[in-house]
């Protein structure tokens, strides 16, 4: 009849956790707990002195004081920029345009402004006369030469020789820049498979080689004192508070470090595969 071999459990933790665990809790309980006492202390005389003291103040002093401000300021600045321009405009400049300035008005639009813009329209008048004989007469008739001679001229001179220049100067010097292009082309994207071949064997293929064989194994080491820290800091706080306020002390939901190249957390080991009683047999 075998035995049920099982691997035995190490409740014990490694070298680097208790390295590490041993100082972080002396910093811990010299450094953490008094800032954070501190602090709490702070906290605390923040909000009973808002509540005791800046409330009250801002209720009955500060705010009373700053609507009679208001007041007084809203006053002066109806006395300084209100009032005098009220008094200017109704008993200077509000009879100075009634009795003077629409009176002169009237009278220099009756006498000159009308009289004058009449003799305006009539001069207008005749010289839209004028316009309208030298258009019929003059304009329309030259116009009408001039698109005669731009028609023909392009029918029968710039479009034959615009063809021919297309045809026999454009077109070939377009077809071979096509080609030029296309070839280039070609050049540029062979030489760019060179060049990133060659960057591939002497930039990637070492930068894949360090992150793979060296950094990845490095990032390692990193997270798993990392977390090794952040557990202990962890289990400090826990047992402070547990022996300053009492209670049961929580353990934080991540307490159980993981041993540097495993995936089980330290205490923990995998349950043995279930043998039936006729296989040990």
């Amino acid at each position: 009849m075998e035995l049920d071999k099982r691997p035995p459990g190490d409740g014990g933790e490694g070298c680097l956790v208790g390295v590490v665990r041993v100082p972080v809790k002396i910093v811990a309980l010299i450094v953490v707990l008094p800032v954070r006492v501190v602090w709490d202390l702070l906290v605390a005389f923040g909000r009973a002195a808002r509540r005791h003291v800046l409330g009250p103040f801002s209720t009955y002093v500060l705010q009373p004081v700053l609507r009679g401000l208001g007041r007084v300021l809203t006053v002066l600045l109806r006395l300084v920029f209100v009032w005098p321009w009220a008094g200017l405009w109704r008993h200077l400049l509000q009879p100075l345009y009634a009795h003077v300035l629409a009176p002169l008005g009237r009278g220099l639009y009756a006498h000159l402004l009308r009289p004058l813009g009449e003799a305006l329209a009539r001069v207008g008048r005749g010289l839209a006369w004028a316009g309208a004989v030298v258009h019929r007469y003059v304009l329309t008739p030259a116009g009408q030469a001039l698109a005669w001679t731009g028609a023909a001229f392009y029918r029968y001179l710039l479009r034959p020789l615009g063809l021919g220049v297309y045809r026999y100067l454009l077109a070939p010097i377009g077809q071979a820049l096509v080609w030029a292009w296309h070839v280039a082309g070609r050049i540029v994207r062979a030489v760019w498979r060179g060049v990133r071949l060659v960057g591939w064997v002497l930039i990637g293929l070492p930068a894949a080689q360090l992150y793979r064989y060296v950094l990845t194994p490095v990032g390692h080491v990193v997270r798993d004192v990392w977390r090794t820290v952040r557990n202990t800091v962890r289990e400090v706080r826990a047992e402070v508070r547990k022996a300053l306020f009492g209670g049961p002390a929580r353990e934080p939901a991540r307490s159980r470090a993981r041993t540097l190249g495993s995936t089980t957390a330290v205490g923990e080991t995998p349950s043995a595969p279930e043998i039936s009683w006729r296989k040990r047999g």
